[in-house]
């Protein structure tokens, strides 16, 4: 237990100097913190991509669902994450690096106005609280099992330790300890897999297995809540804040669409090979004498069945994973409150047709900065941060946040993302306000309806009723965006003629508004 311990800790204390260390990159300068000026090099930007679907809700999420309910449940994470990086590089990376935005509400700002950029950012800001909070939860258990505190006081603790580097350094915190992250879990997933097969075999229970379709095909075998992963993931993780300021700081377009693609791959090097030993797990403690109760499964193993030395690396792959997806979550949502809700705009192009308000600054996080944007953000960075441990605390179930989070934004953001980029001139105003508000109501009222979710049962928000049942739970992933888009379509074809739509160049720029009124400022 001494050899986990010193590698919990080492883990930390690498990534909290290395965070702080960074830190002096910043400058004083907004865009250095929150996109890391712009000039992220091929390895770091793949490594943080990579990382950033790698978090905590993908192994310990993945093992816990591959455990309880088969192969396609829990793998349905890293296989949705990596569907996400590969559609973005084919489609999405190089024309949303090339728009130089600083947060991804600044495109729904500049395509379709202020009061669309507003509910986007409210959709987003409400998705990452989960999304944080499902970190949260695994830096908990983790605390709760191999240092000895409750699970309460380990989530804190992590929310503490990964909030001091973040306001501190920014993305460059974010991309430089992702890249130690992304090592150490590549390291520990490969040498799990290796050490099980080669001293306990791999076994795989009858209908668990890879082979068994039924799993996506037949509903009595959770094929909705399977499907809906991968689909929420594989789409809604699109509109990521985190995930897209990744793609916003790549030094140039190519080097966003290579990022994507070995991100991809990466993701499924790592993440794949935890659902195989997942399913072993059981035969694994049984021979073991085991019992894994309520416990993370993967946790329990790495306790009982592994070595220490081993045991310690994986868990440093899972602590700094925590780091990786929180540190982008706090930085993510706070700089999306800071600049899309409260409006504060700093380095705007002239060009974008937009207010300009440069403050300028120097100096680092204690040296009395003058850009606004800046310490504004940090300043948000606290009731986020607040917000995800008050779930945490109340929903502590890894894998559901996670999807949950991706649910929430696929319901109302992807369709305005996808036909402003692709339909500009069905894409007005009208047609994404109404969009987002109904694929989100939709989701919403589905989630409190509906008295699970991915299989947990919601225990945040449920109002008792005898229509819907367990059955029904998996389908509003998809019912949702697909309320989103009717209204979509049909709010742009009747308001396209008296309702003006703005055309942005491949730089994002704002060119014409064609048709009527469309002064949504």
């Amino acid at each position: 237990m001494s050899v986990i311990l010193y590698g919990v800790g080492g883990a930390i204390v690498v990534m909290l100097a290395v965070g702080l260390y960074v830190s002096q990159k910043i400058e004083g300068d907004s865009i250095n913190y929150i996109v890391a000026g712009r000039g992220l090099i091929l390895p770091l930007a793949a490594a943080t991509l990579m990382a950033q679907s790698l978090d905590a809700n993908a192994t310990l999420g993945n093992t816990d669902l591959v455990a309880a309910a088969g192969f396609w449940a829990g793998a349905a994470l890293p296989i949705g994450l990596a569907l996400c990086l590969f559609i973005t590089g084919l489609f999405f990376a190089k024309p949303m690096n090339r728009m130089n935005l600083t947060t991804l509400p600044d495109f729904f700002r500049r395509k379709y106005g202020r009061t669309v950029e507003m509910m986007a950012s409210f959709i987003m800001v409400i998705s990452y609280a989960f999304l944080l909070a499902g970190n949260l939860v695994a830096g908990g258990y983790l605390f709760q099992t191999f240092v000895g505190t409750s699970y309460a006081v380990g989530v804190v603790l992590i929310a503490a330790i990964v909030f001091a580097y973040t306001i501190a350094g920014g993305l460059f915190a974010v991309a430089y300890t992702d890249v130690i992250q992304a090592f150490v879990a590549f390291f520990g997933s490969i040498g799990l897999i290796v050490f099980v097969a080669t001293q306990y075999g791999i076994t795989i229970p009858d209908g668990m297995g890879p082979m068994a379709l039924g799993q996506l095909t037949d509903p009595s075998q959770g094929a909705y809540i399977n499907l809906a992963t991968i689909v929420a993931l594989g789409l809604g993780d699109i509109v990521a804040i985190d995930f897209m300021e990744r793609v916003f700081a790549a030094d140039s377009p190519e080097t966003a669409q290579r990022a994507c693609f070995i991100g991809a791959a990466g993701t499924l090097i790592i993440g794949i090979p935890f659902s195989i030993v997942a399913l072993s797990s059981s035969s694994i403690l049984a021979s073991l004498g085991v019992e894994a109760g309520s416990q993370a499964v993967l946790y329990v193993l790495l306790q009982n069945a592994v070595p220490p030395w081993l045991a310690a690396v994986v868990i440093a792959g899972i602590v700094a994973a925590s780091f990786s997806t929180s540190d982008g979550a706090i930085l993510g949502t706070s700089s999306v409150m800071a600049r899309n809700i409260v409006g504060i705009r700093v380095d705007e192009e002239h060009s974008s047709g937009e207010a300009v308000a440069t403050d300028g600054g120097s100096g680092g996080f204690f040296s009395g900065e003058s850009d606004k944007l800046l310490k504004v953000t940090r300043l948000m960075a606290v009731p986020i941060t607040l917000l995800g441990i008050f779930f945490a605390l109340r929903v502590s179930a890894t894998g559901m946040l996670l999807v949950l989070a991706f649910d929430i934004m696929l319901a109302g953001a992807l369709v305005p993302l996808v036909f402003g980029l692709y339909r500009p001139s069905l894409a007005n105003t009208p047609a994404a306000l109404s969009s987002m508000v109904a694929g989100s109501v939709t989701r919403l009222v589905f989630f409190v309806l509906v008295p699970t979710t991915y299989a947990y049962q919601n225990t945040l928000l449920y109002i008792p009723n005898d229509i819907f049942t367990a059955s029904f739970d998996g389908l509003p992933t998809f019912i949702a965006p697909a309320v989103s888009l009717v209204v979509f379509v049909a709010v742009g074809y009747v308001t396209r003629d008296s309702y003006g739509s703005r055309s942005l160049d491949e730089e994002g720029h704002r060119t014409i508004v064609a048709g009527g009124d469309d002064s949504d400022e």
